[in-house]
């Protein structure tokens, strides 16, 4: 009887997680039920898996809708029907075309339209659904050809009223609207909740034929889910043949890796084959292999990361540059016999490349059984409180209340305040929006529509409409296609060495740059600016602090960075014992024999798993799983529970200590949800050596790549510096001699048009553009008449000085420019035959200076490059002390100037605000300042600019930083045009 159940992926409509509306139907004795979310199948193989479990027959659809209007419910009469139903959602979904008022001809499901008098010629497979609520519109109505059509279509969207109130929340915030203005079509009905099958039919008692049709219907129908894997199963089309394709990839792999007579990877290699042919892996090493292979040809840069780096077949493939031999990586941990998840690789490509790839898999694979990986999110504490507060009709300024977590005390009087917590603790977790994974690509041996409908978001690839969850429960391993700026950096470096000093580079000679005392010098003292994963604040001061100078400490530091190990203090732990490990006391026995190369500390997930297992007990699988869990990788919340339940009864069991145990714990629980795999961060690792090598022999190139590659983690004018600092004379843009990115020529470094505030992009492609093709240009007027630009775009350009060229002034040009462009009458772009000369007036000396110079480059750069912050200041005053000379006053009250470069604020353990600073001094170095929450709120950070920086020098292993005590930013001279 229930041929309409909605889920909470009914988005901000239902509200029952499958889990509970299953329950809820098994409590109530319900034998079988529809799911039919709206205009989605994201729950259906979740459902039928709930169903299957608990025994209740599963049957799934979809219920479509116009708005808020509904249009009809498709249900599938098997997985025939709901390959059909999401064939058809997905062809209106990636046409971006609105849902027909009629459906197709469906050859195996059911359309249940709403009752309307009207309705008299019906399909065989077309039905009419009454809510019981409605039944008495049939009194007295002839229904003759239409008796046998009419089935009960009793919805279920809720659980209760107090849910049901928390529905008109879910739609005031899907509507953006105020609760008062929520139309009654806007919602469901009160009653969309589950009665016991007795009750619902005895709501259509006086009408038996109803009962009797929905019976009928619902008996015709049948879901069924089965286990195992829904990737593409073979590469060649042969299993036989996929196993020893991959054997003979592997070997000659192997040769050109380790050379012929490697027997301890011989042996790793041949015992790797044994297991992925067990498990039927080959296809998914070979597919991944493909890929690498196609954008390899294509000239395109990859790095391969994540678990797959355990892997020697895949080290040996070329899908990863980490040696598992020479790290002591085990491929266990990437796949194994009791695995109870399915393992994927991360490819990284650059930002400007990974979309061809993707395109060519689509391709290759086909649209029918391709789909990039969904994601779902689901509702977040600040974020619930603001949108509950904004249907609720609070204003702003009572909302950032409510969301600041410092006022937490101040409000929990507050009834309204009250209010919004109850509704936020129900809809905690609950699914918001769909989107799209990261990378995630699935490659599926059936057409993908036997499983989910499909989406096209922004990507303008389909998509499916479920999370990696989901796609690991229904049996899918994906293929992460990722991309990230680092790549690109190392790219376009290799190309400029090329461009402008003719030498060829093999970047990926990583094991030769290891040994390189140069590259290790920079990396020892923190000079890492631009390079991938080790330049910000926190990993310089890192690396300083360890003195790191090797790749294992630097695939250490990789992991101990994450976000959680320094509040935990285990970051602080691993440096002291790094520094003294003779000294190191271990919390038990179990951690000095599993965890002495890290010095009793837990830097990789392999260590999370090891203590689970030879600490607590747990078998390998369940230490992975929580070791997942804890990262936020888990389906279920309780199995999760259970897990860390276990963990404490297993430790008992064996004897260990309950406190030890708590300790243990701790450090469990505060580290695994940040850390890396080792793999992960040996990949990291040796990305950051490849951008080391490059900056460290070619730094010219590599800090353009930087630039044109749009950055990394610091502003545009920190790389500028950066530039200049490592030798190039840096010109800012000019019409015949920059390009659209910044363009280098021996040490000379032209800024690009990118990067110029108001400049319109037509005229950043096509002024370059027009000189390569036509010669560089003669003057203001030949500019004017070869790009059409107008007078405000010509206006910035002479502003910034990128007509200096002509000999002329800036006054003197703009001056100019208004003869030209004041008029209403426009220059037209054309190419002369006869290049006639423009007449020459004759002015007045127009005086410019540096100081204005500097501050028109501040407008239109957000920098000054004819003149630094420093010399902006009213003040000649720099500094007692710079930041080289710091680690010779530690315990000193000193001061000194800082140019601010950026910020960080954390909460301290009493939920208090402070901050850390990076500032660069006069002399060009990086100083970094601690702002402790007694001193912030008098002397707050005021944004960019040059601060008076007053405080105790103090020392961290090593590396010196300023505690503040006073702290001020420092006034620049005025602009000479006010």
């Amino acid at each position: 009887m229930y041929l309409n159940v909605h889920s909470q992926y009914s988005l901000r409509y239902g509200t029952l997680s499958i889990e509970k509306l299953v329950e809820q139907a098994k409590t109530l004795g319900i034998e079988q039920m529809a799911l039919t979310d709206i205009n989605n199948s994201t729950g259906a193989m979740e459902f039928i898996r709930e169903c299957q479990e608990k025994g209740i027959k599963a049957i799934t659809g979809i219920e479509f809708r116009k708005s808020s209007g509904l249009l009809y419910i498709g249900i599938a009469r098997n997985r025939e029907g709901m390959k059909e139903l999401n064939d058809f959602l997905s062809f209106y979904n990636l046409n971006s075309m609105e849902l027909p008022d009629k459906p197709w001809d469906f050859q195996n499901v059911y359309i249940i339209y709403p009752y309307k008098p009207e309705h008299r010629t019906l399909k065989e497979n077309e039905f009419l659904g009454i809510p019981y609520r409605d039944l008495n519109s049939l009194f007295g109505k002839p229904l003759s050809g239409i008796r046998e059509k009419i089935v009960a279509l009793h919805s279920v969207t809720v659980s209760n009223k107090i849910e049901h109130r928390l529905h008109t929340y879910l739609r005031g915030i899907d509507l953006n609207t105020l609760l008062s203005k929520i139309g009654k079509n806007d919602c469901c009905h009160e009653d969309e909740v589950f009665l016991r099958p007795d009750q619902l039919k005895k709501r259509y008692e006086a009408y038996p034929f109803i009962i009797s049709n929905t019976g009928k219907l619902m008996n015709d129908c049948s879901s069924s889910f089965e286990k195992g894997s829904k990737n593409r199963k073979t590469f060649t089309g042969s299993a036989k043949d996929d196993k020893a394709l991959l054997e003979k990839l592997a070997l000659e792999g192997m040769e050109y890796r380790y050379g012929r007579s490697n027997r301890e990877a011989l042996k790793r290699v041949q015992k790797e084959l044994a297991v992925i042919d067990e498990l039927h892996f080959s296809a998914y090493f070979l597919i991944t292999w493909d890929i690498i292979r196609y954008s390899m040809a294509r000239g395109y840069y990859h790095i391969g990361r994540g678990s797959g780096a355990n892997s020697i077949v895949s080290y040996c493939m070329r899908i990863t540059d980490v040696d598992p031999i020479e790290l002591d990586l085990y491929f266990e941990r990437f796949l194994n016999r009791q695995r109870s998840s399915p393992p994927d690789f991360d490819i990284d490509y650059s930002w400007d490349e990974r979309e061809d790839v993707q395109d060519y898999i689509f391709k290759r694979y086909g649209s029918n059984h391709t789909a990039l990986l969904g994601t779902m999110s689901t509702f977040k504490d600040r974020s619930i409180i603001r949108e509950i507060s904004k249907v609720m009709g609070l204003p702003a300024q009572e909302i950032d209340s409510f969301t600041d977590p410092t006022k937490q005390e101040q409000n929990r009087n507050n009834p309204t305040f009250a209010k919004i917590l109850a509704i936020q603790s129900m809809m905690q977790h609950m699914p918001n929006q769909r989107s799209i994974h990261a990378g995630g690509v699935l490659i599926s041996e059936e057409p993908i529509t036997y499983y989910t409908a499909l989406d096209l978001p922004p990507k303008g690839m389909p998509t499916v409409q479920w999370d990696m969850y989901e796609a690991e429960a229904i049996g899918y391993e994906k293929f992460d296609i990722l991309s990230q700026r680092g790549i690109g950096h190392i790219k376009e470096a290799v190309r400029l060495v090329l461009e402008n000093q003719k030498t060829k580079l093999d970047i990926h000679a990583v094991s030769s740059f290891m040994k390189d005392p140069k590259i290790n010098a920079k990396l020892k003292t923190g000079k890492t600016i631009g390079c991938f994963y080790i330049e910000s604040p926190a990993m310089r001061q890192l690396l300083r602090k360890l003195g790191c100078e090797s790749y294992l400490t630097l695939v250490a530091a990789s992991s101990i960075i994450r976000p959680g190990v320094a509040s935990s203090g285990m970051m602080k732990t691993y440096i002291s014992s790094f520094h003294d490990p003779e000294n190191v006391k271990y919390l038990h026995p179990v951690m000095k024999e599993h965890l002495q190369e890290t010095f009793g500390v837990m830097v990789y997930q392999e260590d999370v798993i090891k203590i689970c297992y030879h600490y607590a007990g747990l078998d390998l699988t369940d230490a992975d799983v929580l070791r997942r869990g804890m990262s936020g990788k888990y389906r279920s919340r309780k199995e999760f529970d259970r897990l860390v339940q276990r963990f404490f009864d297993r430790a008992k069991e064996i004897g260990r200590d309950e406190k030890t145990t708590e300790e243990v714990w701790r450090q469990v629980s505060s580290f695994a949800g940040y850390s890396f795999s080792k793999a992960h961060s040996a990949s990291f690792a040796v990305e950051s050596y490849q951008s080391l090598f490059l900056k460290t022999y070619y730094p010219l190139e590599f800090m353009v790549a930087v630039l044109n590659n749009y950055g990394g983690f610091y502003q545009r004018w920190v790389y500028v510096h950066e530039l200049q600092k490592s030798g190039a004379r840096v010109h800012l843009p000019c019409v015949n001699n920059s390009e659209t990115k910044v363009r280098i020529r021996g040490k000379d470094a032209w800024l690009g048009f990118i990067g110029i505030q108001g400049l319109e992009s037509h005229f950043m492609e096509l002024i370059p553009a027009e000189r390569n093709a036509n010669g560089p240009y003669r003057d203001l007027a030949d500019l004017i008449k070869r790009t059409g630009v107008n007078l405000e775009q010509a206006i910035i350009l002479i502003r910034l000085g990128a007509l200096r060229f002509t000999g002329s002034n800036k006054k003197e040009l703009l001056w100019e420019v208004h003869n030209y462009l004041g008029s209403k009458t426009v220059p037209k772009q054309s190419t002369e035959l006869f290049c006639t000369e423009a007449k020459e007036f004759y002015l007045p000396e127009l005086q410019t200076s540096v100081l204005e110079d500097a501050y028109n480059e501040l407008e239109l750069l957000g920098y000054p490059l004819s003149m630094d912050m420093f010399d902006l200041l009213r003040t000649s005053y720099r500094g007692d002390q710079m930041a080289d000379d710091l680690s010779k006053h530690v315990g000193q009250i000193i001061r000194t100037v800082g140019n601010y470069v950026c910020e960080k604020p954390v909460r301290t353990k009493n939920n208090k605000k402070m901050w850390f600073g990076t500032f660069l001094d006069k002399e060009g170095d990086f100083l970094d300042t601690i702002h402790f929450p007694a001193s912030t709120p008098a002397y707050p950070f005021r944004g960019k600019g040059c601060y008076l920086i007053e405080g105790k020098v103090v020392d961290d292993f090593g590396y010196p930083s300023i505690d503040v005590n006073k702290f001020a930013k420092l006034p620049i001279r005025d602009n000479p045009v006010f």
